[in-house]
């Protein structure tokens, strides 16, 4: 019977490593998937910074354009103003002349401004890339490496999974379909009892039983949580206590 018990119990253990790989490894997919949103947002904001960018420099293009229509509007008006013969034309033409060359000058302040926030606007884009070219190299290291660990933990567990094959041939049939119904639901499956009650759900089981246990060094089912259980003594080294 121990030699059963022992048989079980060096499955589970490579089922334990295997679950806890599989429970190491299912936070990177989620580490990556969080690194590429932050460096998803950062390229969105310097895309908003370039789309502002563009934006300005439509402005500026045609405000300029502006200014240019004007100033061949004003030369057109003052190459007709000699032409005009009564003082009311002329007057009227001159005063759109000097409306149109105010508005010019209005224009003019608005593009200069303009080109500041431009210039500004291209300066702010310039230090936000040299930041995403940065903070990328900084995102896409990491995301590598948690790749790497979860490419590494995939290929420990196949190889648990191939030891698993081999180790469970070793197990009693009967003994291991119990396992694996029950590990299907919970593991551990197989936990020991100390001093009357089970270690998988804490609770004691009837003294009969753990005598039982204790004098067989073989296994039942916890009444309470239906894994499979067995005396901590079953498993103990026989000459530890020589």
């Amino acid at each position: 019977m121990r030699e059963k018990l022992k048989a079980l119990a060096n499955l589970q253990k490579v089922d334990m490593e295997a679950a806890a790989l599989r429970k190491a490894a299912d936070v990177h997919p989620k580490q990556i998937a969080e690194l590429e949103r932050e460096l998803g947002a950062a390229r969105s904001a310097i895309e908003a910074e370039r789309s502002r960018v563009a934006d300005i420099e439509r402005q500026k293009a045609q405000l300029e354009q502006n200014i240019t229509d004007d100033k061949d509007k004003v030369k057109k008006w003052e190459a007709r103003l000699a032409e005009q013969r009564s003082t009311r034309e002329y007057s009227a033409l001159a005063r759109e002349i000097d409306i149109a060359k105010k508005a010019n000058l209005t224009m003019a302040d608005e593009l200069v401004e303009l080109t500041k926030t431009l210039g500004a606007a291209r300066e702010t884009v310039k230090g936000k890339e040299v930041e995403f070219s940065t903070r990328q190299q900084q995102l896409g290291a990491r995301m590598s490496e948690l790749r790497a660990k979860l490419a590494e933990s995939e290929t420990q567990v196949k190889q648990l999974e191939g030891q698993r094959s081999n180790v469970a041939e070793g197990v009693d049939s009967n003994l291991l379909r119990r396992y694996e119904t029950i590990r299907k639901k919970k593991l551990p499956a197989l936990v020991g009892v100390v001093a009357g009650t089970c270690q998988g759900c804490n609770m004691n089981v009837p003294p009969q039983l753990y005598n039982q246990l204790r004098t067989s060094l073989g296994t039942d089912v916890c009444p309470s949580c239906n894994r499979i259980i067995y005396a901590v003594e079953a498993l103990a080294d026989p000459t530890a206590s020589k």
